[in-house]
């Protein structure tokens, strides 16, 4: 009788079906911003190196709008908690809680953090024609120009924006500040001479630079970057503004209550996928600088953007709410 039951439980077994391992069909990849900005760059590059680690496809998904990425970030946030809707984000993430007084989501409560993956300077830039060879040109024209100067951004919250929140505070020059609907349209701007300068992201402004089509001024890291036209910009401590170190991660996450098993397969892909050849030599060659420490564990990445959050709030407020997001 015994052996017969047990012949009937090992048949039931081999009957049911077999619980499919992750990742079983594509992931989604939510990118808060547009497409063809520094951030999509970023993400499309990841895509195919997770691609490779993971063994599944990996589709990006542009949800625009709001400038600090809000709107991408609750779609996540709000998603079936399998594995299958991924968030990568900026900033934005850290700055969010203090840009906007009615967020859908909590930013340290409603995601599971996956890892930081680079961080990436800022080049200060300037309109093809501005009448400043260098920095130094640069802040005697900005002198005699106050009140007429027009200072782009990708929209409140953006990484340009917050760059050139504190590009103000640091020159104590006010400028217009121009806000668009994502980088691409602001450095189309500036292409074209309808704004004077723009603060981001050297993986949106690294080919505008090397092929001579704008101005540029300064980056804002601690250290001058490599490359042949990158190395000979100073950076702004260097021109006189001690402290001034702004860099723009971005991170992976996950919706809250994503299974352990799933997030550590992903946090596993993540490291592979930071090793892959030719995602570290795309990364690099933009100026961004790969994650290697403690940050591209979950813990210490959720720890990082706690910290992130602290450091922006005083400066952020100190302009008041900028929206209802």
């Amino acid at each position: 009788m015994l052996r017969h039951l047990l012949t009937l439980a090992g048949l039931l077994l081999a009957l049911a079906p077999a619980r499919a391992a992750y990742p079983d069909h594509p992931i989604t990849l939510v990118v808060p911003f547009s497409a063809g900005g520094p951030t999509d760059t970023v993400a499309r590059d990841l895509a195919e190196a997770l691609r490779k680690s993971l063994g599944a496809e990996v589709i990006v998904d542009n949800v625009g709008g709001a400038g600090g990425g809000t709107l991408g970030a609750t779609k996540v946030a709000k998603a079936a908690p399998d594995g299958y809707t991924l968030l990568l984000h900026h900033i934005g993430m850290a700055t969010s809680p203090s840009l906007y007084r009615n967020l859908q989501y909590d930013t340290l409560k409603d995601f599971e953090y996956l890892g930081l993956i680079i961080e990436v300077p800022m080049t200060l830039i300037g309109r093809p024609g501005l009448p400043a060879g260098d920095f130094t040109e640069l802040r005697r024209w900005m002198a005699a120009n106050k009140g007429k100067i027009n200072l782009a951004n990708a929209g409140t919250g953006a990484a340009s924006h917050l760059c050139g929140v504190l590009l103000q505070k640091a020159l104590k020059i006010d400028m217009n500040i121009v806000s668009f609907k994502g980088t691409a349209p602001a450095m189309a701007e500036l292409l074209a001479g309808n704004v004077d300068l723009l603060c981001d992201q050297t993986t949106n402004t690294t080919g505008q630079i090397n092929a001579g089509k704008v101005r540029a001024y300064a980056v804002t890291s601690r250290v001058r970057l490599a490359g042949p036209v990158l190395s000979t910009l100073p950076t702004l401590e260097e021109a006189g503004f001690k402290g001034f170190d702004v860099s723009i991660w971005h991170g992976l996450y996950a919706p809250r209550g994503t299974p352990p098993a799933v997030v550590e397969r992903l946090n596993a892909a993540l490291r592979a996928a930071l090793h892959d050849p030719e995602f570290m030599r795309r990364e690099q060659a933009l100026g961004a600088v790969i994650v290697n420490d403690a940050r591209l564990s979950g813990p210490g990445h959720k720890a990082f953007v706690a910290s992130e959050i602290r450091r922006w709030a005083p400066l952020i407020q100190a302009g008041g709410p900028y929206g209802d997001d």
